[in-house]
C-alpha cells in the first residue's frame, strides 16, 4: 500500500484514512491478541510435521535466494521496498527476498494447519503482526535509505531519530507520532467557519454557522458528529470543510458539538445522546422557523441519529427530520466487517464493558493506540522508519491532527455501542429500546442518502450498503472511490475523484455495484444540487442574525466543548 494517498488533492498520509474517530468499534485488547498468539503456538506444537514441512520449504527457498535463482520479489506497490537497493543490491535484495519468503511461508502454514474460518483469520492477523514487525525496512541496518541518509548527514539523522524516539517515549505513550501538531490551532486554522453557539446543555453545544449567500435553502442542514474525537471533522481547513462548502452552496447549517465527558458523566448513554439530538433539532427549528431539518451523521454520529430518528418515529415525531444522510456508517454489523470484529467475542465484549464501567469512561487515546495495531504498516512502522530511522519530523496534516485530538466515551454509551455491535439491533424490529420505546427504523419513511468508500477498511462499502435494506422509505446509495476519511471529506477539485450511482437497490451489494454507473468528480455536488435541493422547500433571504429571542448567541464558534 502506498504511504501517500493523493485522493484528496493533497499529499495525504495513508494514516489519514485510518482514523479511529469515525468508527464506533471500540477496539480490542492486547490480551485478545495474546490469546490468539497462544492459539497459533499451540497449533504449531500439536502439528510439528506440518511445521517441519513448511520450514523445509522456507529453507529450500532461502538456498535459491542465496544462489540468486529465486524469483521472489516485493510487490511494486509496497512502499517499504521502493528503494532500488532492494531490487538491485546483492545484499539488500537477498535480505528482502528472505523476509518475503518467510512471510509467504508463515501465511501458507496458517492455511494448512486446519483452523476454523474465524480462528484462521485471527491467526493470519497475529502472524502478520509478527512478520511485519521484523521486516528489514524497520531496522537501521536493514534500511538502505536510512543508512544513506545517515552518511549524507554525518549521523545527524540518527541523532534526530533518537531524539524523536525519546520524545515519543515520554510524551506519546511510546507510540511514534503521526503528526506535527505545532502548525494547527482549533478556531484559527481548523474549525474556523464563522458561527455562534446558540444552545448549550451539559452534553452538547449547538453551533449555527454564518450564511455566505444572499438567499438560503429554507430547510436547514443539521449535523450530528461522532462522539469519538471532535466535531470539526466536518470543518477542517477551509478547502476541506464540509460546513464551508454547504454555506457557500446556500444552506443554513447547524452542528452539534459533543462534550468530552469525564467519569462524572459515566451514566450518559445512548438515550441521553438521543434526547440531546432531538433537543438540538427543536432549537434549530425554533430559530429557523421551519418544520423539519435535513439530517447528517457519520459512523457513531450516524448510529446516534438513526436511533434518534427511530425513537421519534415510534413517538410520532419523525416529521421533524425530512431526510437523513449517513456517511461511511454501518448499522447492520457483521463479524467479517473489520479486523476488530475478529476479537469481538462475548468474553472480550464483557471485559471491555467492565473496564470502562470501572474507570467511568473509555479513553480515546488508549483505544487509538490499540487501533493503530490494526494497520501497523501504515500507522506504526511507517512512522518508525520516517521519525526514528530517517530522523524526520512527522507531517503537518490537518486530518491527522484531528484524529489525534481524541475524546472519551462515557461508560454507559460505550456499553450501548458494544450491545449494538454484539446484537445488530437495527436489523431486528424492537430489539433496542430508548426510554422503554422499541426502535424499529423500518418506520422511518423519510428519504435516506447513504455513502461508502471503495477502499474503506473501517466501514467497508458493502457493510454501509446493507443500511439501504433497513429503512422504510426511499434510499439512495453513493459509492466514492476513496477510503474511509477521504470519502467523507470529499471536496470538488481533484480530477481523480469518482463516484458510482445505481437507482436499483438489490439486496446483494455486488449486484448493485455491477449495475452502477461511474461519474467523474466529488459526490458532494450531486448530494447538494441533485438530492437535497430537489427535495427542498425553496429559498428564503439569508438570516441576518444568529439565534432568536429564545436562543440568543452564547459565544463564537467553535464553542467551548471542543477545547475540553
Amino acid at each position: 500500500m502506498n504511504q501517500v494517498d493523493r485522493q484528496a488533492g493533497n499529499d495525504a498520509p495513508a494514516a489519514a484514512d485510518s482514523t479511529l474517530a469515525l468508527n464506533p468499534v471500540v477496539g480490542f485488547s492486547m490480551e485478545d491478541v495474546a490469546k490468539a498468539g497462544a492459539m497459533v503456538l499451540r497449533q504449531a506444537l500439536l502439528q510439528p510435521a506440518i511445521g517441519m514441512e513448511y520450514a523445509t520449504r522456507f529453507w529450500q527457498e532461502s538456498i535459491r535466494i542465496a544462489f540468486g535463482v529465486s524469483d521472489t520479489a516485493p510487490n511494486p506497490r509496497d512502499a517499504r521496498f521502493t528503494d532500488s537497493a532492494y531490487r538491485e543490491g546483492p545484499i539488500y535484495k537477498r535480505v528482502a527476498q528472505n523476509w518475503l519468503a518467510f512471510e509467504k511461508t508463515a501465511s501458507e502454514w496458517v492455511d494448512a494447519v486446519g483452523f476454523s474460518p474465524m480462528d484462521r483469520a485471527r491467526a493470519h492477523f497475529v502472524v502478520s503482526l509478527l512478520t511485519d514487525a521484523i521486516a528489514p525496512s524497520n531496522f537501521l541496518l536493514g534500511n538502505p535509505s536510512a543508512l544513506r541518509k545517515a552518511r549524507e548527514t554525518s549521523g545527524a539523522s540518527v541523532v534526530r531519530g533518537i531524539r524523536n524516539f525519546v520524545d515519543d517515549l515520554l510524551n506519546n505513550g511510546g507510540m511514534p507520532a503521526q503528526v506535527d501538531k505545532r502548525p494547527f490551532k482549533v478556531g484559527e486554522n481548523l474549525a474556523n467557519s464563522p458561527g455562534k453557539v446558540v444552545h448549550r446543555e451539559p452534553i452538547a453545544e449547538l453551533i449555527q454557522y454564518q450564511s455566505t449567500t444572499i438567499t438560503v435553502q429554507r430547510r436547514p442542514i443539521f449535523i450530528v458528529p461522532p462522539q469519538i474525537n471532535k466535531f470539526y471533522v466536518y470543518d477542517m481547513s477551509p478547502e476541506k470543510s464540509l460546513v464551508k462548502y454547504l454555506v457557500d452552496a446556500g444552506f443554513q447549517v447547524f452542528m452539534v458539538s459533543w462534550r468530552n465527558p469525564t467519569k462524572e458523566y459515566r451514566d450518559w448513554g445512548l438515550a441521553e445522546y438521543v434526547e440531546a439530538v432531538e433537543n438540538c433539532i427543536d432549537v434549530t427549528l425554533d430559530i429557523t422557523g421551519e418544520s423539519s431539518v435535513d439530517g447528517v451523521g457519520a459512523c457513531a454520529g450516524g448510529i446516534t441519529f438513526a436511533t434518534a430518528l427511530g425513537y421519534m418515529a415510534a413517538l410520532g415525531r419523525a416529521e421533524k427530520v425530512a431526510s437523513l444522510t449517513l456517511m461511511v456508517n454501518v448499522l447492520d454489523m457483521k463479524p467479517e466487517d473489520s479486523v476488530t470484529s475478529l476479537f469481538l467475542t462475548d468474553e472480550a465484549i464483557e471485559a471491555a464493558r467492565k473496564k470502562s464501567a470501572r474507570e467511568g469512561v473509555l479513553d480515546g487515546s488508549e483505544t487509538a493506540r490499540v487501533f493503530n495495531w490494526m494497520r501497523p504498516n501504515d500507522l506504526i512502522w511507517n512512522y518508525v522508519v520516517s521519525n526514528y530511522l530517517h530522523g524526520e519530523t512527522p507531517p503537518a496534516f490537518d486530518i491527522l491532527y484531528w484524529n489525534n485530538d481524541t475524546t472519551r466515551l462515557p461508560a454507559r454509551l460505550h456499553s450501548d455501542f458494544l450491545d449494538i455491535f454484539k446484537d445488530a439491533p437495527f436489523s431486528k424490529q424492537g430489539a433496542m429500546c430508548i426510554r422503554d420505546v422499541p426502535i424499529d427504523i423500518r418506520r422511518v419513511t423519510s428519504p435516506i442518502f447513504i455513502t461508502g468508500g471503495t477502499t474503506d477498511h473501517i466501514t467497508p462499502w458493502q457493510a454501509c450498503y446493507r443500511s439501504t435494506q433497513l429503512f422504510g422509505g426511499e434510499c439512495t446509495y453513493v459509492l466514492s472511490t476513496a477510503g474511509h476519511i477521504q470519502s467523507l471529506i470529499n471536496p470538488p477539485g481533484s480530477s481523480k475523484r469518482r463516484y458510482y450511482l445505481n437507482p436499483e437497490l438489490p439486496r446483494d451489494p455486488h449486484t448493485w455495484r455491477q449495475g452502477a454507473v461511474e461519474h467523474v468528480g466529488s459526490w458532494w455536488p450531486y448530494w447538494t444540487e441533485h438530492w437535497l435541493k430537489v427535495r427542498g422547500l425553496g429559498e428564503r433571504p439569508a438570516p441576518s442574525v444568529f439565534g432568536n429571542a429564545r436562543h440568543t448567541p452564547i459565544c463564537d464558534a467553535p464553542g467551548t466543548y471542543v477545547f475540553e
